[in-house]
């Protein structure tokens, strides 16, 4: 009787961490990697004009999730990128923030905290799936905090899966100064 207690739950262990395989596998193939084309997607910004990614080709992207506007993370990474958007704009790059609150919500939070780029509503999350940056908190989805730089061309170059909102903008501003100088020294 011991022995079947024994193979019952080994059936389940290995049934369990197949399921899990193909599901992990499913959500990384899904993320964008450095070299490969960005997912081009329209979504609606603050002031309810449609931002499409293929539109910004010729330029830099710094494209962030983020989960949620006027939480204390979200609101010090954006501080940052504003704080640092001149140094991005003589970079030829521009910022685009995406989460899954409405325009309306983005309004209210450009206005209050002064910033001046795009944030770009994904409501059905679709754009956030797209770039494997939803996550569940308290039953409810939001954008997980991850960036993606995007060149010129249209090719993510840089992922940053683990963002910390404080120096991220410095990090990200490092990686486009890197990126830039490799590719003018060819």
């Amino acid at each position: 009787m011991n022995w079947m207690r024994i193979a019952i739950i080994a059936v389940l262990v290995v049934a369990v961490v197949g399921t899990a395989r193909v599901l992990f596998a499913a959500d990384d193939a899904s993320l964008p990697q450095a070299g490969q084309p960005a997912h081009d997607f329209t979504l609606p910004s603050q002031d309810g004009s449609g931002v499409h990614l293929a539109d910004l080709r010729g330029k830099w992207v710094v494209l962030y999730f983020y989960p949620k506007d006027m939480t204390s993370g979200c609101t010090l990474e954006a501080h940052n990128f504003q704080r640092d958007l001149a140094q991005y704009e003589q970079k030829n790059a521009v910022i685009i923030g995406v989460s899954v609150q409405d325009e309306d919500s983005h309004q209210k939070f450009c206005t209050k905290e002064g910033l001046s780029f795009k944030l770009l509503a994904d409501t059905k999350q679709e754009v956030s799936t797209e770039y494997d940056s939803v996550m569940t908190y308290n039953s409810a989805k939001y954008s997980a905090r991850r960036t993606f730089l995007i060149d010129p061309q249209g090719k993510v170059q840089k992922v940053w899966l683990e963002v910390k909102p404080d120096k991220h903008s410095e990090e990200v501003l490092a990686a486009l100064t890197e990126l830039q100088s490799a590719t003018a020294s060819k």
